[in-house]
């Protein structure tokens, strides 16, 4: 943090980190305890607000210095450690610089070049959590006026299988807990994700509910150290005496892709205690399932024809440990199922997460106090961006709702999400992508074919606060846009704004910053989309600087689009905001059947199955110096490595078993059987406490091994957590 800013001045920023005349912080989704008052923020959280308000820049002087193909030779970490960009940009192809550029003749080129597309379809509108509900909901109608539905988005790369699959279950897509549920709840089941790495402020609430003794069990192909124990900074006493608090009461360490066997297990063993405990049974909540439910049966059914043999091979939990946690599970009258990108980035995804709702359902463990089910989003908010349009697959009643607020008609055909656009690019089928923030080309899996497609568009256009490798993927007219950081003043017309966002538990609050801008001529997320559409759409009936002027209009019409947003204004200036309503915490499911629906997973294979023994799983994760592309440092030290990122984890019994010490360099190579098999080689072997059969490496260095039709046909999701590799000496190699 030092390095990016001066230490009283970051002190002052973290102080304003999410209060209620403060900002949110820009990173996790997770929820503040007491929005009102609370000093708190996470060390992942600090690096996030000190690297965003740097003191470090990137001028127009930088780029005179520094050729495109020239920085494309440095890493992912050094670009964005520059620091901010500070002006408008555009690529000139006989220097390869990028040059300055005057807002207004950007906005007046670009939309130049959207009109003479031939076809709107042809448009990439891609969207970052990190985007507020204000610049998200300008975006889509913008995109939609244009005549596009295509909005590939972040979150198609991480919880899309939630947004797809719980709407089917309950009708809903997105958590049913809050965070008063976490006080309330008697067992909590942790499935695939490392909070103390990925959503960080998260840990505290675990260590509240583990202080006070309730169970957690932790499902997790690796031994992670905060899942192991914590020490929370806010404890005076555990500081103070350098102490921890166990989390984990159970660390269940299931194989990758292992997951859905095991939640099947426990769903077994709940049936057969069940039946065991003749007709007065409370294993099971009947009345529940009777009244609330469909599918009980065919789920019975299914779970009846699967053999213990097989649930453990596949997960590689043993029948005793999966009885022993539906044993937990049929004790406790309360229990939230927390769950992250482990269970959704596979083949399967989507059915995982309705296998979490099943095992939820079974119990009646919604709509009632510490019960519910609990998605891990990423970005503060990339649930926001979602609730208000940013989806390629509009409803008939949203469009109709937009053609009341704005007097024009838009597509009704489904557009891209990010895997079908990045599709489209390489293809050739689209011409032109917009980035409203992020890093695609990186996020996305198959760099071999992404990366090269990038460069043969015909327009790109990045908004953006610090320069990533997609920006210099230039195609034929590039641009990049700085705007606003979360932590900066935001003035217009009407004075100072805030923006909102919307948490991973449904709260939508106001974010003011109060830093001033990096440089003069930053604007806001808003304010740019506000100026690319008026400049593209030059007879658009949307009042595009009327709404900018003062960010109230534009809440007025998200309100107007989106009903669960009445009296926005008013309620978002209560300290703390207000909840989205959330149907099946009041046991309300808006699902075809008016009923929550039992969804059986017919097999236990979460992707393709491979029979060959020398075949390992290999699944991506992050760093301790990490958020999604952004790198912080070299540095993961609760997993002892440091200084680089060059390595893969493994079981110490498959090291040797082929023969590799620690430290060897090794060579990862796909084994997918279709001839055109992914390498990633010249990286270290690193002995770890991880599953059998599982292999582990940074994200997203491992994207070379994914193809980019390797996801979860339901939701669109990449399989970047369920890789099947094969791993070797790199001399080895060499010699054969």
């Amino acid at each position: 943090m030092r390095e990016q800013m001066e230490a009283g001045e970051a002190t002052a920023t973290l102080l304003r980190t999410n209060k209620p005349e403060g900002f949110d912080c820009p990173g996790c989704a997770w929820p503040d305890k007491k929005h009102t008052s609370t000093f708190q923020f996470c060390e992942n959280g600090a690096k996030a607000v000190t690297w965003e308000a740097t003191t470090k820049r990137v001028p127009p002087t930088f780029f005179a210095k520094n050729t495109v193909t020239s920085l494309l030779a440095w890493s992912d970490y050094q670009l964005e450690d520059q620091g901010r960009l500070t002006h408008p940009m555009v690529y000139n192809a006989q220097k390869d610089i990028y040059e300055a550029i005057g807002w207004d003749e950007a906005f007046a080129r670009i939309g130049e070049i959207l009109r003479g597309m031939a076809n709107p379809d042809g448009v990439e509108f891609y969207t970052s959590g990190r985007a507020s509900n204000e610049a998200a909901f300008l975006y889509q109608i913008f995109a939609r006026e244009l005549g596009s539905n295509n909005f590939p988005d972040c979150s198609n790369m991480c919880h899309e299988a939630t947004s797809v699959g719980l709407p089917q279950s309950i009708g809903i897509g997105k958590g049913t807990v809050s965070l008063d549920d976490f006080d309330h709840c008697e067992l909590i089941i942790a499935m695939g994700h490392n909070p103390g790495t990925n959503h960080p402020r998260m840990m505290g609430t675990l260590h509240e509910v583990a202080r006070r003794g309730a169970p957690i069990i932790v499902f997790n192909p690796l031994r992670e150290r905060a899942l192991e124990r914590f020490a929370d900074p806010q404890d005076p006493l555990e500081m103070a005496t350098l102490g921890s608090t166990p989390i984990a009461s159970t660390y269940l360490q299931v194989k990758v892709g292992g997951d859905a066997a095991a939640l099947k297990g426990i769903m077994k063993a709940l049936l057969e205690m069940d039946a065991a405990a003749g007709p007065n049974s409370t294993i099971l909540d009947h009345a529940f399932i009777r009244a609330h439910t469909n599918g009980f049966e065919a789920l019975a059914a299914d779970l009846h024809a699967t053999t213990w043999s097989a649930i453990v091979a596949i997960s590689g939990l043993s029948e005793a440990e999966l009885r022993a946690v539906a044993d937990a599970y049929a004790k406790s009258n309360a229990t939230i199922v927390t769950y992250g990108m482990g269970m959704t980035q596979h083949s399967m995804g989507t059915q995982n997460v309705q296998q979490i709702a099943n095992l939820l359902l079974l119990r009646g463990n919604f709509g009632k106090p510490g019960a519910g089910i609990c998605p891990l989003r990423g970005h503060s908010n990339v649930q926001g961006d979602r609730t208000v349009g940013i989806t390629e697959k509009p409803t008939a009643a949203m469009l109709d709702r937009i053609e009341k607020t704005f007097g024009f008609r838009p597509p009704a055909t489904h557009g891209h999400d990010a895997v079908a656009a990045m599709q489209a690019i390489v293809d050739g089928r689209s011409k032109a992508l917009l980035c409203l923030g992020g890093n695609l080309a990186v996020a996305l899996p198959d760099p071999e074919a992404c990366l090269p497609a990038m460069r043969r568009l015909e327009l790109s256009v990045h908004v953006a606060t610090k320069l990533n490798r997609s920006h210099l993927l230039t195609g034929k007219h590039s641009f990049l846009l700085p705007c606003l950081g979360r932590t900066e003043r935001d003035m217009q017309a009407s004075g100072p704004q805030a923006v909102t966002v919307e948490d991973s538990m449904s709260m939508v609050h106001a974010s003011r910053g109060k830093l001033t801008p990096a440089s003069e001529a930053l604007r806001s997320e808003p304010a740019i989309v506000a100026g690319l559409a008026a400049a593209t759409l030059p007879n658009s009936r949307v009042p595009w600087m009327e709404l900018i002027a003062d960010y109230d209009r534009i809440r007025d019409a998200i309100e107007s689009v989106f009903p669960d947003f009445q009296n926005y204004n008013e309620r978002i200036r209560h300290p703390g905001g207000f909840r989205l309503p959330l149907p099946p915490t009041e046991r309300i499911w808006n699902t075809p059947s008016g009923k929550a629906e039992f969804l059986p997973f017919h097999g236990l294979e979460e992707d393709p199955t491979r029979t060959d023994p020398t075949i390992l799983k290999l699944t991506t994760l992050r760093s301790h110096d990490q958020y999604n592309t952004t790198i912080y440092g070299l540095d993961d030290r609760y997993r002892g490595v440091f200084g680089r990122r060059d390595v893969v984890f493994m079981n110490e019994a498959d090291l040797a078993a082929l023969g590799i010490q620690e430290g060897d360099e090794i060579r990862v190579e796909t084994a997918f059987g279709q001839g055109q098999e992914r390498c990633l080689s010249k990286v270290i072997a690193v002995a770890y406490k991880i599953a059998r059969g599982a292999v582990a490496t940074y994200y997203p260095e491992g994207n070379c091994l994914v193809p980019l039709d390797y996801i979860d046909k339901a939701s669109g999701t990449p399989s970047y957590k369920s890789i099947p590799v094969r791993v070797s000496r790199a001399d080895r190699q060499a010699h054969s």
